[in-house]
């Protein structure tokens, strides 16, 4: 693929994309404590519910700019701060955090409603609450679905096709990004933690009210979070195999269905998302998984780390690839749980090479070799070395990681501050006060 590095057709498509994202968060009421009410928005796919009644889930539409989906967020949440802003049960907030508030136990959790056809959603439920507690399906996060554009496609296969068919060579070009994701999800939990307070109650409801200040920057990523009882290994030689990697552990009875395989990447086919469609259709985008909601903005996530995803993918995809044997599958997922670690001193990345590195070395590392590629590619401008220098302030300076910012505003009467934060954005939102942002 570095051939293409020289392509002027490639440099100037090579930021077109895709983007979409898909934003979990809990209702709660106005004293901390898990909403009861039933899901206010009906069956609208663009505000669903996730596992549990008052788990909201906004899924916006594709956009072609990080702008634009950041700006479609902003506005869908909006619409959900006013609507609950309104409701004639009493006003509801949207909690800003990955982890939950106030939890009276495993019976407070409502598991999701659905009827008729959507029956088997709630069944599905069910089987997760028995197999994992309810509690674990509190972790809130966000999902960035992420193409690159068909045209720049058509263009490395064009001059890197070597011969197969153009679906072949995207199917194959996303294959080998996904196992570069898992091999770096490190990174991206690392820069982007950013739940490291818990309430007591999550652990026993005599503790409600006591902060927890846990050993994780981000509990849902960490050994405690969401991860199988086993480490999934996949084949990524060709899409297939990929697909039928993941029916295996269906087959074996480790999962009920492929939705139960919690794993930091998925490769997404357009449409229905199922396997089968996947294996018909091929693969239409790659997604993330391991984001953490960001308190520290009003819209859960910052733009800058929406461009920096964008800019590691496509740096990636440029890379070359390991083999990503079951060594190496092993490996990437201890890396990412380390990573969620509080204490960077404990935080040593395991490299393909059986090396192990220092989080802030490796880290600095990775955006240096990542600069040096943006300008190679003539795409050192401003924007994109702002967008590296900003994930770059993260290493040289750890306090101003989001965990650590987090754990001095929030470390102390966690839930109550939680409250006033979360009226404060619905407040802002609802005014429209989006340069407040």
């Amino acid at each position: 693929m570095k051939n293409a590095f020289n392509n002027p057709k490639v440099r100037e498509h090579f930021l077109e994309g895709g983007f979409g994202l898909e934003k979990e968060g809990l209702r709660v009421d106005m004293e901390g404590y898990l909403a009861h009410t039933p899901h206010p928005f009906g069956d609208d796919s663009h505000y669903d519910r996730d596992f549990c009644e008052n788990q909201v889930e906004l899924v916006t539409d594709v956009f072609d700019s990080v702008e634009g989906v950041w700006e479609e967020l902003a506005r869908m949440q909006q619409v959900l701060a006013g609507k609950l802003a309104g409701l004639e049960t009493g006003r509801e907030l949207m909690w800003p955090f990955s982890n939950p508030p106030y939890v009276r136990g495993e019976e407070d959790v409502p598991i999701a409603q659905f009827t008729g056809e959507k029956r088997e959603k709630t069944v599905y439920r069910e089987y997760l609450a028995e197999k994992y507690g309810r509690k674990k399906m509190l972790f809130s996060g966000i999902h960035f679905n992420y193409s690159m554009s068909d045209r720049l496609i058509r263009i490395l296969y064009l001059q890197c096709g070597e011969g197969e068919s153009l679906r072949d060579f995207k199917d194959h070009l996303y294959l080998r990004l996904a196992k570069k994701v898992v091999e770096y999800d490190w990174l991206i939990v690392y820069l982007t933690a950013a739940s490291p307070v818990m309430d007591g109650s999550f652990y026993s409801y005599e503790l409600k009210g006591t902060e927890i200040t846990m050993d994780y920057s981000s509990a849902r990523c960490s050994e405690i979070g969401y991860w199988n009882s086993f480490v999934p290994v996949l084949q990524y030689r060709d899409l297939d195999k990929y697909v039928d990697s993941i029916e295996a552990y269906v087959r074996k009875g480790d999962l009920r269905q492929a939705a139960e395989l919690y794993y930091p990447v998925r490769l997404k086919p357009a449409g229905v998302n199922s396997l089968e469609n996947l294996k018909k259709t091929g693969v239409d985008h790659i997604e993330l998984r391991m984001l953490d909601l960001n308190p520290l903005s009003p819209v859960g996530i910052m733009k800058e780390d929406i461009f920096f995803l964008q800019l590691m993918l496509l740096y990636l995809v440029f890379q070359d690839e390991s083999r990503f044997d079951y060594f190496e599958q092993v490996m990437a997922i201890k890396n990412a749980k380390t990573a969620a670690l509080c204490e960077e001193s404990r935080v040593w990345i395991e490299t393909r090479w059986r090396q192990a590195i220092p989080v802030r070395k490796a880290a600095g590392e990775f955006l240096g070799r990542m600069e040096r590629f943006y300008h190679l590619m003539g795409l050192g401008r401003e924007d994109i070395m702002d967008c590296i220098e900003y994930q770059r302030i993260k290493i040289l300076r750890p306090e101003d990681r989001y965990a650590a910012r987090i754990n001095r505003q929030f470390g102390h009467d966690y839930v109550q501050r939680g409250l006033h934060l979360a009226k404060e954005y619905a407040d802002i939102l609802i005014r429209g006060d989006f340069d407040e942002m």
